[in-house]
């Protein structure tokens, strides 16, 4: 809001200049109201002005210019520079909404960073579940292929995901090959579904990069928000699902609930280039 004097100008609302059509709105309104008040100014001064013997007009010619005066001076004058104002107040609310979408995207995969991920997270209480997904083998991608086919691969992901689980539920990066979604709605057996719906349509894709194909999997860990849960405990649950599912062998989503019946050994989570790159043809 920007606060102008007192009334009646006691307030603009910066979401209001968002159409050409709002700026004329407002440059009208801005022009009807500095006649009103030029006007009423010129009327009020007019006695005085006679009294002193400033003016020797009539009366009713002196009112006509009064009035013509408040139309030039105080409609057109003051509607035109409301109308430029009102363009220069559009321009700066479209910034601010850029630079602040910019705040809260991650400029590699174009999905929400951290940021935008624990606003939701940390006012999420019920009804959603967590999932921490991790690209598998993602160290090997990049020692064997650079850094730019790991880019090519966070993007690639990140494209499915996007696709899968849409606008209604929050897709994060959250840093490096790690990413973090917030769904709502639904079941958990629902939610779950999408998940491993998101986990199915990246293995069955191929990824190209220049002259390969390569066949990139991810592993999903799931956690419930629950009343008097906290969130720290929701995303350790998940971070533990997810590394067993690492665990199991890749390519797997894990819900919380399977970490009962895991066995509390530590594996080696070593990557194995061999199983990763079988995958992998010539392009013909």
């Amino acid at each position: 809001m920007i606060l102008i004097g007192k009334r009646p100008w006691r307030r603009i609302d910066l979401g209001g200049f968002e159409t050409p059509r709002a700026i004329w709105s407002f440059a009208f309104r801005v022009s009807f109201r500095s006649v009103i008040f030029t006007s009423l100014a010129g009327f009020v001064s007019l006695p005085l002005l006679y009294a002193l013997d400033l003016v020797t007009i009539p009366f009713d010619e002196m009112v006509r210019l009064t009035v013509a005066f408040s139309w030039l001076f105080g409609g057109v004058l003051s509607g035109s520079l409301a109308f430029v104002a009102g363009h220069v107040i559009r321009e700066l609310v479209l910034s601010r909404r850029e630079l602040e979408r910019l705040s809260r995207t991650d400029t590699l995969s174009g999905l929400a960073n951290r940021r935008a991920f624990n606003e939701l997270f940390f006012a999420t209480e019920r009804d959603a579940s967590l999932a921490i997904i991790d690209i598998d083998r993602f160290k090997s991608i990049n020692d064997r292929f650079g850094h730019q086919a790991g880019d090519r691969v966070i993007q690639f992901i990140s494209a499915v995901l996007q696709e899968v689980f849409g606008d209604q539920q929050l897709v994060a990066r959250l840093g490096g090959e790690e990413f973090g979604i917030i769904l709502r709605g639904g079941t958990t057996e629902q939610r779950l579904a999408l998940v491993e719906q998101a986990r199915q349509r990246v293995a069955a894709e191929r990824f190209g990069f220049h002259e390969i194909d390569l066949l990139v999997t991810i592993s999903a860990g799931v956690a419930e928000f629950r009343p008097g849960r906290r969130p720290d405990s929701v995303y350790a649950f998940a971070d533990k699902a997810l590394y067993l599912a690492k665990d199991a062998g890749r390519d797997r989503v894990f819900h919380e609930h399977s970490l009962a019946l895991a066995e509390p050994a530590v594996h080696d989570h070593a990557a194995d280039d061999a199983e990763l790159f079988a995958a992998i043809v010539q392009r013909g």
